[in-house]
């Protein structure tokens, strides 16, 4: 029940309660679903403890850049958040007050939103003027899409797998990005990687070369879009260069004849902190389902616990 004051927002999220929370929390995740449809977000600070903050600029889809701050009164995880949200200008009061719960219901988890105004005036000038109980309801949708690739239930164009690794995340994300590194991991047993060049950045490009044992060469290219270092990695992945022989298991896997051998997947790669170890999470966009469906029918599910154990070894090498 909401006050004359307050705007609530409300969802039953399928996820569990501490996923839903590091959501809240890492800064390589809010930045892919805070805001309403169309907004972007890029944060300049944050640190989520009592007494800390968030600075962030949130981009508007017509180009007009807002910024924020949020100050952290309360942390309890993974139960609640309580934080000021307001301008990032120390001049100006912050606006208003915010209690965020994240209450377990089995493997699903309650979410609960209430922002708390001086008085229902102020209330409902800023529901009005700034449209915020949609774009609340909005924000939502986003963090529930966003969890969904999470737990690759995203749907039927979607790839997901998980490992945890006993390394600190700054060394899983060298292993990742460095040429040097890649070069000594990348592929199921028996490859070999003798091309591997990195353009680290938004839109920098990348190039390997995947060798098998018979010298057949499968060639990698694509485009880097986001770098949260070191948390978060998206990168496009284009297999147009690999061998006619391949684009041919390509559509005799998917079972259709429309099926693109040369479709392009969009992966994005999380590096998340637990104690000593890290836990990667990759989810694989792939642009049509009869492309998903060969890719897992030749093996892709294999292909990759392959290459995460080689990943494991050379990172015991290097230890």
């Amino acid at each position: 029940m909401a006050a004359d004051n307050e705007i609530v927002t409300t969802r039953l999220l399928k996820a569990p309660r501490e996923l839903v929370f590091r959501a809240f929390t890492d800064p390589a995740q809010v930045g892919l679903w805070w805001g309403p449809a169309g907004f972007t977000i890029t944060t300049h600070e944050m640190r989520v403890a009592v007494g800390s903050c968030w600075r962030f600029m949130m981009h508007g889809p017509d180009g007009v850049n807002y910024p924020n701050r949020i100050d952290y009164r309360e942390v309890v995880e993974p139960e609640r958040l309580v934080y000021d949200l307001g301008d990032d200008d120390d001049t100006k009061p912050n606006s208003f007050h915010i209690v965020v719960t994240f209450e377990a219901q089995g493997e699903h988890t309650l979410l609960t939103m209430r922002a708390i105004f001086e008085n229902a005036a102020i209330r409902n000038q800023v529901a009005i003027a700034a449209n915020a109980i949609e774009g609340g309801n909005q924000t939502v949708d986003r963090l529930e899409a966003h969890l969904a690739v999470l737990q690759g239930t995203s749907g039927e164009q979607d790839f997901f797998i998980t490992r945890v690794f006993d390394a600190p995340r700054a060394l899983l994300w060298k292993a990742w990005t460095e040429p040097g590194h890649i070069a000594r991991w990348w592929g199921p047993n028996g490859i070999s990687n003798p091309v591997c060049e990195m353009d680290l950045r938004p839109g920098g490009a990348y190039r390997l070369v995947m060798r098998t044992p018979d010298g057949t060469d499968y060639p990698i290219s694509g485009e880097v879009r986001e770098v949260v270092a070191p948390g978060l990695l998206v990168m496009t992945l284009d297999c147009a260069e690999h061998p006619a022989a391949w684009h041919e298991m390509v559509r005799a896997g998917s079972g259709r004849s429309g099926a693109n051998p040369a479709g392009v997947m969009v992966q994005t790669v999380r590096f998340e902190e637990r104690g000593q170890q890290t836990r990667v999470s990759i989810s694989t966009r792939f642009e049509s389902v009869p492309l998903r469906e060969a890719m897992v029918k030749m093996g892709m599910n294999e292909g990759w616990s392959q290459s995460l154990d080689r990943l494991a070894l050379h990172l015991q090498q290097v230890t």
